[in-house]
């Protein structure tokens, strides 16, 4: 299943998701290997489609979920200065605008190491975070934040409703889109928010991953990609209502989405206007997620071209951030260490460990150095100010970066 045409049943609805893009065989896009191990290795078909019924757009085969996220588990969110600077504005406003009252409560699904919940641990507000990966969890314990080790889930959320009381704010980053189960993490907030309570999401944007032709927002742990309509449908099955949505800049162009029970709050202007917006582009029409689908295979050419092209003619090229982005772009794409040698990354956890699926070596930062490369393909292509400002060296170089969104260039 997952073949361009093929259907699967809407996760959200029931409805019927129509296979719009396939992007081949894929491995679990953050289990990197020992390059001694020989164990085979977990693939499945990334294909994504589209709810004719909801327009919810989403993956059509399911990863287990204990596949992706284990005791070793390597994100960080504090990882990058600009991501902790957002989580601490985002502590902040909560602060000032949904926890005001007597005792306020807040709940993260996701919360990884506690990046967004610490700056709510140093003003004494209650708090609780939902993370099920082992280690990140330990280090969001480490800060001092109060953790369960645990998927969020209806079940789970409803006893933590009865251990602590109901939550004025349920928030998520980058977590919501990872659940298949959407219905049983709606049920949850049901059970936990206090009837003035928000829930409030923020996740990859469907309107800018086909704008920007970011196919590598597509992977295991992305199973949806929202928009304002089909979040909008989803809130409405469940007893929500969709009264705020705000751009964000960040991880390639993102969407905040604000959930209350239906009729506790008047929707906000935004929500009508994005609603507007995605009409007016067609975000839904099959001719445009088509068109996305034949932009995606031209940059697929177009770089494997290029790399070729570089090797051809001598030129050093080495990859930059192992995200898990960088995945889907190399299986799909077939390149490996042939036309990129090593990918250099600050994770340790991933240093000395070989990419899944392709196997390129992931080594220490200070690699990239030893000489500088001719080009670096930058798969952190979201964080790229604040990389190609640390790296100002690697230009005065000479150096250049190869980047792939929206299009194949240099720069």
């Amino acid at each position: 299943m997952g073949h361009v045409g093929d259907t699967v049943a809407c996760r959200v609805c029931g409805g019927v998701v129509e296979a719009f893009l396939d992007l081949g065989a894929q491995p679990i896009s953050q289990r990197f290997r020992d390059p001694a191990d020989g164990s085979p290795e977990v693939f499945f078909r990334l294909a994504v489609g589209q709810c004719g019924s909801c327009t919810m757009v989403q993956l059509c085969q399911e990863i287990p979920r204990e596949e992706m996220f284990h005791e070793g588990y390597p994100f960080r969110s504090s990882g990058s200065r600009a991501m902790t600077g957002h989580f601490t504005a985002v502590a902040e406003r909560f602060l000032e605008t949904e926890l005001t009252g007597p005792d306020p409560f807040v709940v993260e699904i996701g919360c990884n190491d506690g990046v967004m919940l610490r700056t709510i641990r140093r003003a004494g507000v209650r708090h609780l975070g939902f993370e099920p990966s082992g280690d990140v969890a330990e280090a969001a314990r480490a800060a001092g934040v109060r953790v369960r080790g645990e998927f969020f889930e209806e079940a789970t959320a409803a006893r933590a409703a009865e251990a602590e009381g109901p939550a004025d704010v349920v928030y998520a980053a980058n977590t919501v889109c990872h659940i298949p189960y959407l219905d049983s993490v709606l049920r949850g907030v049901d059970a936990l928010l206090a009837p003035g309570g928000v829930f409030v999401f923020e996740d990859p944007y469907l309107g800018d991953v086909l704008a920007r032709t970011a196919f590598d927002q597509i992977y295991d742990e992305h199973f949806y990609l929202f928009s304002a309509r089909s979040v909008r449908a989803a809130a409405d099955r469940f007893g929500f209502e969709l009264v705020d949505v705000e751009r964000l800049p960040v991880h390639g162009g993102q969407v905040r989405y604000t959930l209350a029970r239906a009729g506790a709050r008047r929707p906000a202007a935004a929500v009508a206007e994005l609603l507007e917006e995605e009409r007016s582009r067609g975000l839904t029409d099959e001719a445009v997620l088509r068109g996305f689908a034949t932009r995606t295979a031209r940059v697929r050419d177009e770089l494997v071209a290029m790399l070729t092209a570089l090797r051809r003619d001598g030129s050093r090229v080495v990859g930059y951030a192992a995200t898990a982005k960088s995945a889907t772009l190399l299986n799909f794409c077939d390149i490996g260490p042939d036309l990129v040698p090593f990918i250099c990354d600050t994770t340790p956890a991933k240093q000395g460990l070989v990419t899944p699926g392709k196997h390129i070596p992931v080594r220490p930062p200070g690699e990239f150095a030893r000489p500088y490369p001719d080009y670096a393909l930058l798969f952190a292509w979201n964080h790229a100010e604040e990389i190609m400002s640390k790296e100002r060296e690697f230009r005065r170089a000479g150096g250049r970066w190869l980047m792939y969104v929206p299009r194949v260039h240099v720069v």
